[in-house]
């Protein structure tokens, strides 16, 4: 019986075609392997992790993006579906307290896949942030998902087990949270936020009190606990005996879920967040009466090591997790715009369409470049091997990179809802929609822009990190000065230039004035760091991408670094927004 047979209605051949172009839309992303069909971060992978892992990286890679748009999509947009949000349990059948949360089946299905790609247990070989974060990327291909919050969790529970603890607490927990089976792994939660203070930690008044047997107890309150229903809760308090105002009185301190007789520890969840995105992943508000826990470090240092091991690898962690958004809404816009036809001709065609698959593109692979060289040079810090300039730099290209990459994540993504026009909006149609709420989160996430950009001033001023930040990019500069593949280092080094004189003249501002000046001046520095660090790896590749690697570079370079607007009438333009989205544009 035909389809018009069984509705019993007449449908239109050109409604059959119509549906015929969205399936093979859904088709081409679904059947892609979302790390082999990613040239650019292959070669940054290949580029970047250390000659004796690259093997093994590149293929557990592989494998793992094998089942990211097909099995593991179908998971994630089940369990964020409406209906299917986490639950607080309370209190079990008899009225024990027990303060779990349920999740949705296809949570727990999805989380055996991405911890089972070894993503946490590259730790084991620390220093591994490359092999971590590369498996990240990929994961946050499907956005938030539900884990991949947990998962930066995780790393900075792991990150200061192994740098600062002492030896008890790290073999009591740190191969729980290796673990690379789902059922048997530990989890971590960051509860750091309170109602009073905000990205204002210094304001925290949740009290630690020492106990006879060198444990200590916490009492207070959390406003922002991210994954809620974590096993090991990491967490500042203040510490009564320090008798310190501000920062300077807090403490880091390890709480467990529940007690060794298996009794939950004293916390309470009060209610469930109802977040506008990253809505699979429990958020909530908690109490703590009494709660066992165990200081992290020494007296006195837990915000810097806070700082230093848990809020630097989660920023890390989010500007990777906005790249993997940018790649996954340039994926499906570029499927779409290959399929849906409008006024006869497919719409990746027309050159408007192009040029904002180009645009988003250029962004996502420039910054995904920055990203990656931060998360190398992560691995080269923890192993001992940067000088003080790179330090310096470091320290400085973390905030102004975690700050731009969220901005950037939700333009791109934006970006793709307008190719697909009506259809972006909705939910049933493709992982836009959901991707569009989680960057909204992720950009509020471990520091809103203007407490980064205010650091990055704070920085600054008291430190002097932009002269190591400055020097380092010089450095890559005079490192491809020569080099015939790169066109644009004399005017990349000009640029630098010229963005000192900038900076210097906003530090010697007042504050006020200044602040207002951080907003562009963070998104210049993080634009030319983009594109140096860019440029320096074209030194290095150039002839593995052809003519695209210098395209995708101008384009950038057109777009955020020089005044005013690209000849967009020249032929050269077309030829390269063609290029770059891999489309072929209309004859002319």
């Amino acid at each position: 019986m035909s389809e018009e047979q069984e509705l019993g209605f007449f449908i239109p051949e050109s409604s059959r075609q119509g549906r015929e172009a969205l399936e093979e839309f859904a088709a081409e992303v679904s059947e892609q392997n979302a790390y082999d069909g990613d040239e650019h971060f292959r070669r940054l992978v290949n580029f970047y992790a250390r000659e004796d892992r690259v093997d093994q990286l590149d293929g557990a890679l592989s494998e793992f993006g094998q089942v990211m748009f097909g099995p593991l999509d179908d998971l994630v947009r089940q369990n964020n579906a409406q209906g299917n949000e986490p639950q607080l349990d309370r209190w079990s059948d008899y009225g024990a307290r027990k303060e779990e949360i349920d999740h949705h089946p296809t949570y727990h299905e999805a989380g055996r896949y991405i911890y089972g790609s070894g993503v946490m247990a590259a730790y084991e070989d620390f220093p591994n942030s490359m092999g971590a974060l590369s498996r990240f990327y990929v994961s946050g291909q499907n956005g938030e998902a539900g884990h991949n919050c947990p998962l930066a969790c995780t790393a900075g529970v792991i990150r200061v087990l192994q740098t600062v603890a002492d030896d008890e607490l790290r073999d009591r927990y740190l191969d729980g949270f290796l673990n690379p089976e789902y059922g048997e792994h530990l989890e971590g939660a960051q509860f750091l936020t309170e109602v009073q203070g905000g990205s204002d930690v210094g304001a925290n008044g949740t009290r630690a009190t020492r106990a006879d047997d060198g444990t200590w107890r916490i009492d207070g309150e959390k406003w922002f606990c991210s994954n809620v229903d974590g096993d090991i809760f990491l967490m500042t308090a203040r510490i009564d005996e320090l008798d310190e105002e501000g920062t300077a009185g807090l403490g880091l301190f390890l709480v467990p879920r529940t007690l060794e007789d298996g009794q939950v520890n004293g916390f309470y969840i009060r209610r469930l967040k109802e977040k506008l995105g990253t809505r699979s992943m429990a958020s909530g508000e908690c109490d703590f009466k009494g709660a066992v826990a165990w200081h992290i470090g020494e007296l006195g240092e837990g915000f810097k090591h806070m700082m230093n091991h848990v809020i630097n690898t989660s920023r890390l962690y989010n500007a990777v997790g906005c790249c993997s958004m940018g790649r996954r809404a340039f994926v499906t816009a570029r499927a779409y715009a290959r399929h849906r036809e409008a006024f006869g001709h497919a719409i990746g065609n027309y050159p408007l369409v192009q040029e904002t698959l180009a645009d988003m593109r250029a962004e996502t692979e420039l910054m995904l470049s920055g990203t990656m060289h931060l998360v190398a040079m992560q691995d080269r810090i923890d192993a001992g091997e940067t000088s003080d300039e790179e330090e310096q730099f470091f320290r400085m290209a973390l905030n102004i990179n975690k700050a731009r990459t969220a901005k950037s994540a939700r333009e791109v993504v934006v970006d793709g809802i307008e190719v697909l026009g009506g259809n972006g909006a909705i939910e049933t149609f493709s992982v836009l929609p959901r991707l569009l709420r989680d960057a909204v989160v992720y950009e509020n996430w471990e520091g809103t822009h203007n407490t980064l950009y205010m650091q990055v001033w704070r920085d600054m001023k008291r430190y002097g990190v932009h002269e190591g930040f400055f020097g380092y990019l010089e450095s890559l500069i005079d490192e491809i000065s020569d080099n015939p593949e790169v066109e644009q280092t004399g005017e990349l080094a000009e640029r630098l230039d010229g963005l000192q004189q900038d900076t210097m003249e906003v530090l010697e501002r007042p504050m006020a004035s200044a602040s207002l000046a951080m907003r562009r001046l963070v998104d210049d520095l993080a634009y030319t760091f983009y594109a140096v660090v860019r440029a320096w790896e074209r030194g290095s590749f150039g002839e593995q991408e052809g003519e695209y690697g210098d395209a995708v570079l101008e384009h950038f370079m057109d777009r955020r670094l020089r005044p005013g607007e690209p000849e967009v009438g020249d032929p050269l333009f077309l030829e390269r927004i063609g290029l770059i989205s891999e489309i072929a544009g209309l004859e002319t």
